[in-house]
């Protein structure tokens, strides 16, 4: 048995099998939905149900709420259709255009800028050509069946030779994958993954001023963001915000400061939570969004793209569409839902 998803807008409609979630579906038939962490945490999936019926599985309050779902909102990462449906969903050009391929990679080096920040290079195989866009992520296979999702910093143009991706991955303490990477993990070590996966990607149709957001290693897909917007020699006018606690997690302060020479309209603006001291810091304190605000109390003209914290990504598309006249349609978000965040699912 199989149900009919038909999505408007778009007027495009997609088959989902019996038991199979509205996302999985609609990925594996290269249909453009809007996604992020898939696991019924981070809400980036929400659209409007016109018609039909479908029973949502586990996924957090934060994502959909009860009155939300009883206003008839559904996540298609974990709502399976118990009838034909009609999806009212925002799409998204060119999604899934790029072949989701499983595969190895090696690691080439583990680089320590921060003592709980590691930049991994992973070559990936000669004969299979992984293609992404700007912004993208891939999931780690562990062993167990297990998977860790982590955005690519370095744009598609950018892999080098051999051609390698570059990830930018914090410390969990405890965590299964990042505990292995900062103890036991070494340089030719063998990884399993698959991507690409997401919806954050550059909107290059646009060319509205653009506020890149990121919140520590959240700066990953911002970082791959102005490597597009280098290669492609974008015109558009850019503001980078990077908050961090302390000067130590600046991790790539310096390329910050290089790129604004590479692009001469970008304007890096680094912001310290709670700075130490020893950092003799002179620049902007506080919450990273609201030096946003300060800076853009009108963002109506603008595109935001924000990855970091999920409460950092919360507070600014609320903040920015309630106070200052952001567009909803205008703000794109990866917030970096981590499994202790996933294990507080609701339902």
């Amino acid at each position: 048995m199989s149900f009919t998803i038909t999505l408007l807008p778009a007027q495009r409609s997609f088959t989902v099998d019996a038991d199979e979630c509205i996302l999985p579906a609609a990925i594996r038939q290269n249909i453009g939905l809007p996604y992020g962490c898939r696991d019924g945490a981070c809400g980036s999936c929400k659209s409007k149900l016109l018609q039909g019926q479908v029973t949502h599985g586990p996924h957090q309050l934060k994502a959909l709420s009860v009155a939300e779902e009883e206003a008839g909102f559904i996540l298609t990462c974990c709502a399976t259709p118990s009838s034909d449906c009609t999806v009212e969903a925002r799409s998204v050009p060119g999604a899934g255009e790029h072949p989701v391929l499983k595969l190895p990679s090696r690691v080439i080096s583990i680089d320590r800028p921060a003592p709980d920040v590691a930049v991994l290079r992973l070559q990936l195989p000669a004969n299979q050509n992984l293609q992404y866009r700007a912004g993208q992520y891939v999931e780690f296979i562990l062993r167990d069946g297990a998977r860790r999702s982590y955005s690519m910093a370095n744009a598609p143009h950018n892999l080098g030779s051999p051609p390698a991706i570059e990830l930018h991955l914090r410390h969990m303490p405890g965590g299964k994958f990042t505990d292995h990477v900062f103890t036991a993990m070494k340089e030719r070590d063998i990884l399993r993954m698959e991507g690409p996966f997401g919806s954050f990607f550059l909107r290059e149709e646009s060319d509205k001023p653009l506020v890149l957001l990121a919140s520590g290693t959240g700066f990953a897909p911002i970082k791959a963001l102005v490597e597009q917007l280098q290669h492609k020699a974008s015109q558009r006018p850019v503001s980078l915000y990077w908050g961090c606690r302390r000067k130590a997690d600046l991790y790539q302060h310096e390329w910050c400061n290089q790129a604004q020479t590479l692009l001469p309209q970008l304007r890096y603006v680094p912001v310290l939570s709670e700075p130490a001291p020893e950092d003799h810091w002179t620049g902007r304190t506080g919450f990273v969004h609201q030096a946003v605000m300060q800076d853009f109390p009108d963002l109506h003209g603008h595109q935001v793209y924000a990855c970091g914290a999920p409460v950092m990504v919360e507070a600014a598309q609320r903040d920015f569409v309630q106070r200052c006249g952001l567009l909803e349609d205008e703000f794109y978000a990866d917030a970096f839902t981590s499994e202790a965040d996933k294990h507080g699912a609701q339902g």
